[in-house]
């Protein structure tokens, strides 16, 4: 791996955050610039900001890192899944590895409409935001090359991308809680009632609100129960009928911050993803890992079996549902598939660079 000089463009200025809780390095923060970046509109913005975190240190082997939507880099170093895989002799020790937790385009500290352009902000999909994190890994930070790129949800769908659009990239692949085929059925049909709450909100007013709209808030929790969570696990934590009022109203009674702007874009940006098409690209040793009660992905239409059998080097480690389990959730819990992770690295070979 070689570091790219300083240019005018790359604004690192890495912030070290306190000491992490867990036994792995402490996370930094940095800022890239992307200039002249194209959208899949043929919109241009003259600068894209782009946020990323690191874990360890630029002389380890590279590992991207792609979050779900409407979460960040910084969003994903949780215990259950930094704490399990990033520590000494866990699966992505990151004295071994160097990993990059980029903010995806419209999320987190990344350039997005609540910055000041509101409906204004270009209309980003799935490929435009693949493309910022590849000039971001090549031109900001100067990686040739990646062992490997994993993605969880929305994180997911951009690894079967990455796969596909820089084949020669990388040695693995682990897109986990997503398929590659095209969005449909309940998955965008709950993303739909979101897009269309925000947009029938009188508040909303065309994205040039003084005050956030309230309606937002219902349909992202509607969102998260129809979606997530495992049936067998919400069986358990809510068997009565006072039991599931309560952690609904726990649940609604959460503080809700996500701009309503940056929310629109966020879900819309999914509706014409399908890496279906492209599949027969992909190079790279790939583990599709899923969850057998994940809500969005249902193993049993299987489409996710039948697309993986287009992949030359492709397989599927599917968790088995259980009161343990989170539906679509699963995937954030790194214990359920720490050691598949572990033989992964060990056996996938180091392709050229």
């Amino acid at each position: 791996m070689k570091l790219s000089c300083a240019t005018a463009a790359l604004a690192f200025a890495l912030t070290s955050f306190s000491a992490a809780a867990a036994d792995y390095p402490a996370p930094k923060q940095g800022d890239w610039v992307a200039r002249d970046f194209k959208f899949h509109t043929g919109e241009v913005m003259p600068e894209l900001r782009v946020h990323y975190t690191t874990v360890g240190e630029p002389t380890g082997q590279p590992v991207l890192f792609l979050h779900g939507t409407t979460g960040s880099g910084l969003g994903s170093l949780t215990p259950a899944f930094a704490d399990e895989l990033f520590g000494l002799g866990q699966p992505l020790d990151a004295t071994k590895y160097f990993i990059i937790l980029p903010d995806a385009i419209g999320h987190g500290k990344t350039s997005k409409p609540s910055d000041g352009l509101r409906a204004k902000f270009p209309n980003y999909n799935y490929n435009d935001m693949v493309d910022a994190q590849y000039r971001l890994v090549k031109e900001g930070l100067g990686i040739r090359h990646l062992r490997l790129v994993i993605g969880n949800s929305m994180g997911g769908m951009h690894t079967w991308l990455w796969g596909e659009k820089y084949p020669d990239y990388m040695d693995a692949l682990v897109p986990m809680a997503a398929q590659p085929t095209a969005m449909a059925s309940r998955n965008w049909m709950m993303r739909r009632l979101i897009i269309d709450t925000i947009r029938n909100d009188p508040a909303w007013m065309n994205g040039n609100y003084t005050t956030q709209p309230t309606a937002l808030k219902a349909a992202n929790v509607f969102y998260g129960i129809a979606t997530s969570g495992g049936t067998l696990a919400f069986q358990a934590a809510a068997p009565t009928r006072e039991k599931a009022d309560k952690l609904l109203d726990a649940r609604l009674a959460t503080p809700f911050t996500a701009d309503t702007n940056d929310s629109l874009y966020q879900w819309e940006s999914s509706g014409d993803y399908d890496a279906a098409p492209g599949l027969e690209k992909i190079q790279a040793v790939l583990l599709a890992i899923n969850a057998a009660d994940d809500e969005r992905n249902p193993p049993e239409t299987g489409l996710l079996d039948n697309a993986l059998k287009r992949v030359k080097n492709g397989r599927l480690h599917l968790i088995p549902a259980s009161e343990d389990t989170r539906g679509h959730g699963t995937t954030g819990m790194a214990k359920f598939y720490k050691q598949p992770l572990q033989e992964l690295l060990q056996t996938a070979p180091q392709r050229a660079m």
